[in-house]
């Protein structure tokens, strides 16, 4: 994967990676989380495609102003780094996590600048999820949760793999360099709050996506991990009810995180359904 970026959309310092040439892809990583999350996936589809890969505002390296952090300004933020990087043909979003969310919300926005959508274990499909991520919500814990700690940062890591393996002690480190960030934690607890609260992730907002896409009927690829302890397997299930013109992948022995557990057959997947939508 070519080196990181900077560039400014809007006020918005912004850290991202653009490679290849060809048809355009986005690809967007989840909470917390940063554009190393696509580090294996960057060089075999910039091989055949144009692709973006930006840090999301409030999150990674870019900037963290003080704005509200809702699905719909994070949908905004991705129009805005579009227009920023000069790219104005319709897109492929690849979303994991949060990203699946933020790219479905893309979509729902502004349908003429999508062309296909990829949701890697996405947000938006349930009301389970890590009891982590639950505890957020409450306030004043939340805000203690945020404190940076090794610790939590390695424990944090292992939770997205099923093979621990992936666990590395650099990932852990990455994740702990991001945890320091200033201002994370207010980006990374509106978010949190805006999609759920103690009981999981909220219904309203879900049901409310999901509508209206599913009578868009773009052309989907849904794909998940089937050991996934941030949103359970479980969710796919509903992914393709909700979706039922939807192509679904299930990756056995795979957690949160299948870009980078199972890289090699994940973007074999993705560049053929890449392909078969051109």
């Amino acid at each position: 994967m070519n080196q990181p970026e900077f560039l400014n959309v809007g006020q918005v310092r912004t850290r991202h990676v653009t490679q290849g040439n060809g048809d355009p892809a986005v690809l967007l990583h989840g909470i917390g989380r940063s554009l190393e999350d696509w580090s294996e996936t960057v060089p075999a589809l910039a091989a055949h495609h144009r692709v973006y890969v930006p840090d999301l505002i409030g999150f990674g390296l870019t900037d963290k102003p003080d704005v509200p952090y809702t699905l719909p300004g994070l949908a905004r933020f991705v129009k805005h780094y579009l227009a920023a990087v000069g790219e104005t043909r319709p897109v492929t979003l690849i979303g994991n996590s949060l990203g699946g969310a933020v790219a479905q919300q893309f979509a729902a926005m502004y349908p003429e600048q999508v062309r296909t959508l990829v949701l890697v274990s996405s947000a938006g499909f349930g009301q389970e999820v890590t009891v982590a991520l639950r505890l957020l919500s409450i306030p004043k814990l939340g805000e203690r949760m945020m404190t940076p700690n090794p610790r939590n940062s390695a424990r944090v890591v292992e939770s997205l793999f099923h093979d621990p393996k992936f666990a590395t002690p650099e990932r852990g480190a990455h994740a702990q360099f991001l945890a320091g960030q200033p201002d994370r934690a207010r980006s990374y607890l509106s978010v949190a709050r805006y999609l759920g609260g103690w009981r999981g992730v909220h219904a309203g907002w879900r049901a409310t996506l999901t509508q209206q896409l599913a009578q868009m009927k773009l052309p989907t690829l849904i794909v998940w991990g089937a050991q996934d302890q941030i949103l359970p397997a479980t969710h796919l299930g509903h992914a393709s009810t909700v979706y039922p013109h939807a192509r679904t992948r299930l990756f056995p022995q795979t957690g949160h995180l299948p870009q980078i557990e199972r890289a090699e057959e994940f973007n074999a997947v993705v560049l053929n359904f890449m392909g078969e939508n051109a």
